[in-house]
């Protein structure tokens, strides 16, 4: 585990995590509405830390299409969601916008595969063991996370 004095990746958890801990919560969230057509509902279930309230994860969003030389990116806002009567929120990306690109001139015109990323507002989440963190994105995105770990406290430079 990587920590300094600011926020610090401490690891990418893996596929196989990820998987079972969606194996694990499936059963818990019968409560949660099942995903709109078009629609795909992803459960996290992450494991106990002793220091949680240092901890936030961070929800990372990509879409595999063709590109050229140019830098990519699609924009959408994770917006948090109330589950009624429960008093359980997750999390819904609705809409994707059109990809956003720099207009630098590729001299070969040769274009390749490449994961676009999602950037836009609400995806540094707070972390918390003791609930699964539903999410609802369109089908055609792959989902990862990482967990990011506050490091020690620092006084400020007087002056």
């Amino acid at each position: 585990m990587v920590v300094s004095r600011n926020l610090t990746s401490v690891a990418l958890l893996g596929t196989s995590l990820l998987l079972a801990g969606a194996a694990q919560a499936e059963s818990d969230v019968s409560m949660f509405p099942p995903a709109a057509e078009g629609q795909q509902r992803l459960v996290i279930q992450l494991p106990k830390l002793d220091q949680e309230q240092d901890v936030k994860v961070e929800i990372q969003l990509a879409k595999a299409m063709e590109v050229d030389c140019n830098r990519q990116r699609l924009g959408g806002d994770l917006s948090r969601e109330s589950l009624k009567g429960w008093g359980y929120s997750y999390h819904v990306l609705a809409q994707v916008s059109a990809p956003m690109s720099t207009m630098m001139a590729c001299p070969d015109k040769s274009k390749h595969e490449a994961k676009v990323p999602v950037v836009g507002q609400g995806y540094l989440l707070d972390y918390n063991s003791r609930l699964p963190l539903v999410i609802y994105v369109p089908a055609d995105l792959e989902v990862s996370y990482r967990l990011w770990q506050a490091g020690d406290s620092q006084p400020a430079p007087q002056g």
